[in-house]
């Protein structure tokens, strides 16, 4: 069982910077890959960045690539996600989720743990 506790997010303006942490409790975090992921409203909810245990693998979005940074650190078990140069259009909440393998997983609907969510509103 993994619990996930997210914090950071909130309102910047476009071009800010903001970086959201997870924090997880479980035994099994430094064996699972990380996922971030965002849910703008009436649009369904789609991956962002993907890290995986050992975090030499990651994974990002096309929109995203250049801007934000997935890392982990195994032994505070949290996992990060730095945004900069945030635009308008990367408001959304936006949520960590975990998923106990050792491979890239890129899939929603293959994680098993996912956080509360934490609100990004970037403004234009």
């Amino acid at each position: 069982q993994v619990q996930l506790v997210q914090s950071g997010g909130g309102w910047v303006q476009a071009g800010g910077s903001l970086r959201l942490s997870c924090a997880a409790s479980g035994r099994t975090f430094s064996s699972s890959t990380m996922g971030w992921f965002r849910q703008a409203p009436g649009k369904e909810r789609n991956i962002v960045a993907a890290i995986t245990w050992s975090g030499s693998i990651t994974y990002y979005e096309e929109s995203v690539k250049g801007r934000f940074t997935i890392s982990r650190d195994n032994a505070k078990n949290t996992v990060y996600l730095q945004m900069n140069s945030l635009k308008p259009e990367d408001t959304a909440v936006y949520y960590c989720a975990a998923v106990e393998a050792r491979m890239m997983v890129t899939s929603a609907g293959t994680y098993d743990y996912w956080g509360q969510g934490t609100q990004v509103t970037v403004s234009s």
